[in-house]
């Protein structure tokens, strides 16, 4: 996300960040996501593109982007510019991820109308202002309804040389995934109309289906193709251990069951989308048996090579193929050995059971 817990200091989250990227592109991981939040201490990160930059001088191969940047809660020109910039740095290594934001708390910070669907309609405006400057037309205005926009007229300025000059290294712009949260979510109809990647939480049939019903709506109203799953990004949560017994008890012991307990499930289930109902592997689930215990059996990605192999593969059945699995990143600062572990078995021993579901 990342994620840690909130008397971890910064400097300790951030090196175990930077330490978890590193490890993850020395085992061939193909992309790592860092999210954004600002009122959120289990999700300390607010510029993520701070992390990025470092983490791209210690890597040689893994594609980085944020997970996503909250369009709503920056200027446009600015983000775009950093952006921009920050894609001369990767070299062809950046991704860029936008939502719309799912906290209520950082709308309130940022005096945005959460409940009235402004964050989602601020998102929109504020991609186009983004696409507006990156295509950079001379002497060319955006009027919108939250922010306008002027290109200047280098001519009239080339007197100091002085005129919007910073564009994207990839072109017309690094590739752009949409992150949502909400069922049903209106802001993931955005990848469908411009055909961007599709970023989901990986969690129940229904819920998923209505993610991807998303897209093929977005598609359709973009006058575009129906995406392939192949490019459909599904977030879980990893636990590889040599045994399920092991795997189940450094679940249950460790950062998984924490961080669930304290944060995310509380969220989940008194936040403005019910999440937790959508964690139901069959419908006739009644959402008040939904615990920890249930989504370490039915949700997590937990157990042996075999075991969570054999989850994902049941993941991609009832999702109806996807393309890219996305492990949600805790902080195992109390198991370090445990987490690596668990990151080369699911590299090096998981993977190549489930090579064949690409999506396609």
């Amino acid at each position: 996300m990342p994620s840690h817990p909130p008397e971890r200091a910064t400097i300790d989250a951030h090196r175990y960040d930077l330490e978890t990227i590193s490890l993850a592109d020395e085992l061939g991981y193909g992309e790592a996501w860092i999210g954004e939040h600002f009122t959120a201490p289990w999700e300390p990160v607010p510029s993520p593109d701070l992390l990025i930059a470092q983490a791209l001088m210690q890597t040689k191969n893994i594609r980085l982007g944020a997970g996503a940047h909250l369009l709503a809660y920056h200027h446009p020109v600015e983000l775009a510019l950093r952006v921009a910039y920050l894609d001369h740095m990767a070299q062809g290594r950046l991704l860029l991820g936008i939502g719309a934001g799912g906290l209520q708390t950082d709308a309130i910070l940022f005096d945005v109308n959460f409940d009235e669907g402004e964050n989602r309609e601020m998102t929109r405006e504020a991609l186009e202002v983004m696409l507006f400057v990156w295509r950079n037309e001379s002497d060319s205005e955006f009027k919108g309804k939250f922010w306008t926009v002027k290109i200047p007229d280098p001519e009239e300025w080339k007197w100091a040389s002085l005129r919007n000059f910073i564009s994207p290294l990839q072109k017309p712009h690094p590739p752009i995934g949409v992150a949502a949260a909400s069922p049903s979510s209106e802001t993931l109809k955005i990848a469908g109309e411009r055909g961007y990647l599709p970023m989901s939480l990986g969690l129940g049939p229904a819920y998923i289906a209505s993610h991807w019903e998303s897209v093929l709506e977005g598609a359709a109203r973009g006058n575009r193709q129906p995406p392939s799953r192949s490019e459909w990004r599904l977030v879980r949560d990893v636990w590889v251990a040599d045994t399920d017994e092991q795997a189940y008890r450094d679940a249950r012991e460790g950062m998984l069951f924490r961080a669930w307990n304290d944060y995310l499930f509380p969220l989940f289930n008194n936040g403005p989308y019910p999440l937790i109902a959508g964690m139901k592997h069959d419908e006739s689930v009644a959402t008040e048996d939904i615990d920890l215990e249930y989504m370490l059996e039915h949700v997590w990605l937990v157990g042996s090579p075999e075991t969570v192999a054999e989850k994902i593969r049941g993941l991609y059945e009832s999702a109806g193929g996807f393309g890219v699995l996305l492990g949600m990143v805790l902080d195992h600062s109390d198991d370090r050995e445990g987490w690596h572990r668990s990151m080369r078995l699911l590299a090096e021993e998981v993977m190549p059971r489930v090579a064949d579901l690409t999506g396609e």
